[in-house]
């Protein structure tokens, strides 16, 4: 009897550590099966949550794109700030003109790029003289970069030194007579660009006639009232402003004399950038150009020129070391011959 007894005791004991034994290895199984359910519900989460983040981005990228299109567009907002740019240097870079084939534009998210190449006129032939690049937020330019080819470039700051062009009564810089040193020893046949400066004042139209008809008379730089001190009102340091003699004849240019002379359309520019200042003297890389005080001047007493830049022949251009009209001279770019 007692042996029936333990042997029922080890069958039932054999049962319960059985059931122990599958009790523990379904938790087992159970505990990682919630792990990678846990695991694949935060994966299938992720991917949920970078699909959506997907759609909108793909959704805000072309709202944004097209609204940018549309605040340019509205109101003719990009032409008017290329304008401004092209304008500004046409009326601050002596000697320097555009080609509107060379100009692009680039509409990025509220902002915009404008790059344009410019030209020099030497002799009888306009060059390459370097590109612009200008990046306008909204409608806030930054300051132009700006890569040159001229083989002497002005400063990229504006001033009155840098332009090489003095009124008759400003101080005269010292130094100024190795200029026609330099003009002699330059070979005959090849032509040159000098900026010359005047004894006085005087009518665009009257300079031609003192120099004569074997050099050209490209840029003018005009009297505004600023120059004897180059300084505005404030302190701040001016730069030259003037103005294309000749016609340029190409549809682009604003002085295409078509229907208005080169003096009526540089007052009309400088009343055009009289009312975005700001952002015409950043692009013409001036601390100011004082309009406020110098179109108010110039309709008073008229345009007056106080220096130009010249070009022509080299043996020409030596000859002007004995005009009296001139005060002083600064060479600028020289080319082979190409006089015609």
């Amino acid at each position: 009897m007692k042996v029936n007894n333990q042997e029922d005791k080890e069958i039932y004991q054999s049962y319960i550590n059985h059931s122990i034994q599958d009790f523990e290895n379904n938790q087992t199984n159970n505990v990682e099966n919630q792990k990678f359910i846990v695991k694949k519900g935060k994966y299938m989460a992720l991917i949920t949550t970078i699909l959506i983040s997907l759609a909108i981005l793909l959704l805000i990228i072309p709202v944004m794109t097209l609204s940018s299109y549309l605040y340019y567009a509205i109101g003719g907002k990009a032409n008017h700030l290329i304008d401004i740019a092209t304008k500004t240097v046409y009326v601050t870079e002596p000697n320097i003109s555009l080609e509107e084939m060379e100009l692009e534009e680039h509409i990025k998210f509220f902002s915009m790029d404008i790059q344009f190449d410019i030209f020099k006129r030497i002799g009888k032939e306009d060059y390459k003289a370097g590109e612009y690049f200008i990046n306008y937020a909204f409608d806030k330019p930054a300051f132009p970069e700006r890569e040159t080819l001229l083989d002497r470039p002005l400063p990229k700051v504006s001033s009155m030194e840098s332009h090489r062009l003095f009124h008759p009564d400003a101080a005269k810089p010292p130094g100024l007579e190795v200029e026609w040193d330099l003009l002699k020893k330059l070979p005959d046949g090849t032509v040159g660009e000098v900026y010359i400066s005047l004894t006085k004042l005087m009518k665009a139209g009257e300079l031609e006639k003192h120099l004569g008809k074997n050099v050209e008379v490209r840029w003018v730089a005009v009297d505004t009232g600023l120059e004897k001190k180059e300084i505005d009102k404030d302190g701040y340091p001016v730069a030259p402003i003037g103005y294309p003699l000749q016609i340029d004849h190409t549809t682009w240019s604003p002085f295409n004399g078509r229907d208005q002379t080169n003096e009526e359309v540089f007052m009309d520019i400088l009343e055009f950038l009289r009312k975005d200042e700001e952002n015409a003297a950043k692009i013409a890389s001036a601390k100011t150009l004082a309009l406020e005080e110098r179109v108010p001047y110039i309709k008073k007493n008229g345009i007056h020129v106080y220096g130009a830049v010249v070009t022509g022949p080299i043996p020409e251009l030596r000859k002007l070391q004995e005009n009296e009209a001139i005060r002083t001279m600064k060479v600028g770019e020289v080319k082979l011959w190409n006089w015609k």
